[in-house]
C-alpha cells in the first residue's frame, strides 16, 4: 500500500464508519418506536427509507473502494460488480427523491391552517407510504441498464470508453445514447431540485412570518421554547442545504468524468468521497436537531 492509498483509506474509513453508525442508530430508533407502540410521526416512515438508502450508498461504494485502497485485487466477480453499482445507483436515486419528499411534506405540514391546506395535509399523510414505495420501484426500473454497463475489472487500460474503478469497470455508451440518457437524468434532477428549493423557501417564509407574529409573546415569556414543528423544519432545511451542496460537488465530479476519456486515479477517489458526504452527514443533522426522537425511546 502506497502512502497515497493509505491517506485515501483513512479519509474514506471515517465516513464509512461514522456514516454507517449514524444511519444504523437512527434506523434503530425508528424501528424501536414502531414496535414499541409509541405514536410515530408521519415523517418517520420517510426518514426510515432515507436512512436505508443512505446505508446502501455508503456500503456499496465505500467498502469496495476501501478494500481497493488496502491493495486487494479481483475481490469482485462480474456479478458482484453489477450488483454493487446497481445498489449504489438505486440508493442514490431513492435518497434524492426521499429528501425532496421530506422537504415538500414538511412545507405542507407547517403551512397556514386554511381549509385548502388542511385537505392537502390529510392527503399528503395518506399517500406517504405509496410515494416512498413508488420511489424504490421507479429507481429500480430506471437503473436497470446499469448492470449492462458494469463488469469486472478489465486488463486493457487503453480503452477510451471505459472508466476503471480499480475493482470494476464501467463502459460508457455511445455519444448519441449517452446524450439521451444524460438529458433524461438531468431533467429528473432539475425537477427534484426545483421542488426542494420551492419547499425550503416556503418553510423559511412561513417560519419567518410565524416568528414576526409571535415576537411580542416571546418578549414577555422568557421560558418559551421552539415548537417541535419549527425544530423539524429547521433540521429539514439544513438537510436540504447539505444535500444541494454535496450534489453540486458530485455534479462537478460527473462533469470531469464526461470530459476525460479515461478516469484518473484522483477522480475515481474523489467521486467515492463525494458520494459518501451526504449519507454521512444526514443522520447527524437529524439527530442533533430533532430531540423528540430520542425522548420517545426513553419514555417507555
Amino acid at each position: 500500500m502506497t502512502s497515497v492509498d493509505l491517506k485515501f483509506f483513512t479519509l474514506l474509513l471515517f465516513p464509512i464508519c461514522i456514516g454507517s453508525l449514524g444511519n444504523l442508530s437512527l434506523l434503530c430508533q425508528y424501528v424501536f418506536i414502531y414496535f414499541s407502540g409509541s405514536r410515530s410521526r408521519p415523517t418517520d416512515f420517510i426518514l426510515t427509507n432515507l436512512t436505508v438508502a443512505n446505508l446502501l450508498v455508503i456500503l456499496s461504494r465505500g467498502i469496495p473502494d476501501t478494500m481497493s485502497a488496502l491493495g486487494m485485487k479481483d475481490f469482485l466477480n462480474n456479478f458482484g460488480c453489477k450488483l454493487v453499482f446497481y445498489v449504489l445507483m438505486v440508493g442514490k436515486g431513492v435518497s434524492f427523491s426521499t429528501t425532496c419528499l421530506l422537504s415538500v411534506f414538511q412545507a405542507i405540514t407547517i403551512s397556514p391552517r386554511s381549509t385548502r391546506w388542511t385537505e392537502l395535509k390529510v392527503k399528503a399523510i395518506k399517500y406517504i407510504g405509496h410515494c416512498t414505495i413508488l420511489f424504490w420501484v421507479l429507481h429500480m426500473l430506471a437503473n436497470i441498464r446499469v448492470p449492462m454497463l458494469v463488469s469486472e475489472k478489465t486488463n486493457n487500460e487503453n480503452l477510451t470508453n471505459t472508466i476503471n474503478y480499480l475493482y470494476c469497470s464501467a463502459t460508457t455508451t455511445t455519444q448519441d445514447k449517452n446524450t439521451i440518457f444524460a438529458s433524461l437524468s438531468l431533467s429528473h434532477d432539475i425537477l427534484w431540485l426545483k421542488l426542494m428549493i420551492w419547499s425550503s423557501g416556503s418553510m423559511v417564509f412561513i417560519l419567518y412570518r410565524h416568528k414576526q407574529r409571535t415576537k411580542h409573546i416571546h418578549r414577555y415569556n422568557s421560558s418559551s421554547r421552539t415548537s417541535p414543528e419549527t425544530r423539524a423544519s429547521q433540521s429539514i432545511f439544513i438537510l436540504v442545504c447539505a444535500f444541494v451542496s454535496f450534489y453540486a460537488l458530485s455534479s462537478i465530479t460527473y462533469i470531469w468524468f464526461s470530459i476525460y476519456d479515461r478516469s484518473a486515479w484522483w477522480l475515481v477517489k474523489t467521486s467515492a468521497l463525494t458520494n459518501a458526504c451526504f449519507p454521512t452527514a444526514s443522520p447527524f443533522i437529524l439527530m442533533t436537531r430533532e430531540h423528540c426522537v430520542c425522548r420517545c425511546m426513553w419514555k417507555k
